[in-house]
């Protein structure tokens, strides 16, 4: 959910300020009042989730200063300054220092809650890719992004810590739609490195020209980004497709590898996503990048390989969905869930969030069902289901356990709660949380 926006309001002359509280506040926006710029300052600091609208005239501190002292703490922070009649050389001195915009008074209302539209939509974007900046450098976040207590996916996390302290390049590989990128990120953020440059470049969303261009330069005067082999200088380089390059781009990564010498100064992941039946990620490259590139490797496991973790993730996604469109998450009942269990899912991760999101919507509606959705595209009236069959106890503990995780997420950890719907004793659902790895304490 986006983070709501304040307006924070710096005026010495208390009508002026209660005024513009009063009609913004009318327009739906939250805001604060200040009598000073020193006031303001005691609150105003670098993640301020909003925008200032200041005069430019007050006593002590005055607009201006207060204006550096902001651009200083936060110089992306929206600052729309207020200037009197004959005021407008400073204003413009004042959109120098980085104001936002002006306002001259007498200004109109609507003006002002257009300028303020703009400005809190440009600080929620600012904010929003900020918080995305420090997930993705927060290992521990990321690492919780990979959902799962299956055997394939407790050997991925550990492999994901190991080889993120390594510091070699590494090769990713695994089906379309599995979460390859997303690992990529954890390596990155569980290492030595975090705190250093990301940058992905997917090689096949360029020519060949342009992503010679944008990998190794040399770049225009008026382009924005260096190469990328120099912005992630010192981090990790992750070149999405890896087995889109050309026989002579695989040659000229080779020799800038051979260059750095070890450790590299730049850690490159490479990430393969090759879908042609009978082809690998060593076929497609040459052998000496292959195996500079393939020295350390992490398979992601697809999705029918992660069993009752289908059931999980899709509990989550269904309840991040239903959150999104304000509406209960779907109940899964046992048929459906031995039906999420048994599909192949050959878009693996990225299936099941399409999945998720239109059972959601059907639910919304009060028709359909999840049956529906696992429909292949070249048989409408049979499920897709798997060829290998599981035991009967494996499909009812998996239906078990999402039940009980359901129940209790939705009852916020009240064990009282969960044993009148569910009709357990205590014992029972002790013993079935403890066997199912389902911690109270998580719920809360």
């Amino acid at each position: 959910m986006a983070q709501a926006m304040k307006i924070a309001i710096v005026d010495d002359e208390q009508d002026m300020r209660q005024s513009i509280s009063q009609w913004l506040a009318l327009s739906g926006y939250d805001t604060e009042t200040f009598g000073s710029a020193e006031d303001a300052l005691k609150v105003l600091g670098p993640d301020y989730p909003g925008i200032v609208i200041s005069d430019i005239r007050m006593p002590g501190m005055d607009g201006m200063q207060f204006l550096k002292k902001l651009m200083g703490n936060d110089s992306a922070l929206p600052v729309i300054m207020i200037t009197g009649h004959g005021d407008v050389p400073m204003a413009v001195e004042a959109m120098r220092v980085g104001a936002y915009d002006f306002l001259e008074k007498p200004f109109n209302p609507d003006r002002m809650s257009e300028l303020a539209k703009k400005a809190t939509g440009a600080r929620r974007l600012v904010m929003d890719n900020r918080a995305l900046r420090r997930e993705l450098s927060d290992g521990g976040q990321i690492m919780k992004k990979l959902i799962g207590q299956s055997p394939v996916m407790e050997r991925l996390r550990e492999d994901i810590l190991d080889l993120g302290q390594a510091d070699g390049h590494v090769l990713i590989d695994g089906e379309t739609g599995t979460g390859k990128t997303l690992v990529a990120h954890a390596l990155h953020a569980v290492g030595s490195r975090a705190g250093k440059k990301f940058v992905l470049v997917s090689c096949s969303a360029f020519e060949e020209e342009a992503l010679s261009k944008r990998l190794f330069g040399p770049m225009q005067p008026e382009d924005a980004q260096l190469p990328a082999i120099e912005e992630a200088r010192g981090g990790t380089l992750v070149l999405e497709d890896i087995e889109a390059l050309s026989e002579s781009m695989q040659a000229r990564l080779l020799s800038v590898i051979n260059e750095q010498g070890t450790p590299a100064e730049t850690r490159i992941v490479a990430i393969s996503n090759l879908q042609e039946a009978g082809r690998t990620s060593e076929d497609a490259l040459r052998s000496d990048l292959f195996y500079r590139l393939a020295a350390l490797r992490i398979t992601v496991p697809p999705l029918r390989a992660r069993g009752e973790d289908i059931l999980t993730l899709f509990t989550r996604l269904s309840e991040q969905f239903s959150d999104e469109y304000g509406c209960d998450a779907p109940k899964v009942s046992a048929q459906e869930a031995a039906q999420l269990l048994q599909a192949p899912w050959p878009g693996n991760v990225r299936q099941l969030i399409n999945v998720a999101e239109r059972a959601v919507l059907q639910s919304r509606r009060g028709a359909g069902t999840i049956a529906s959705l696992l429909m292949t595209d070249h048989d409408e009236m049979q499920p897709v289901m798997t060829t290998e069959g599981k035991p009967l106890k494996e499909y009812v503990e998996a239906f078990e356990r999402m039940l009980i995780d359901n129940t209790m997420r939705r009852h916020r950890g009240s064990i009282s709660s969960v044993m009148d719907e569910l009709c357990l004793p205590r014992r029972t659902l002790n013993e079935k949380m403890a066997k199912y790895g389902l911690q109270r304490s998580d719920y809360l």
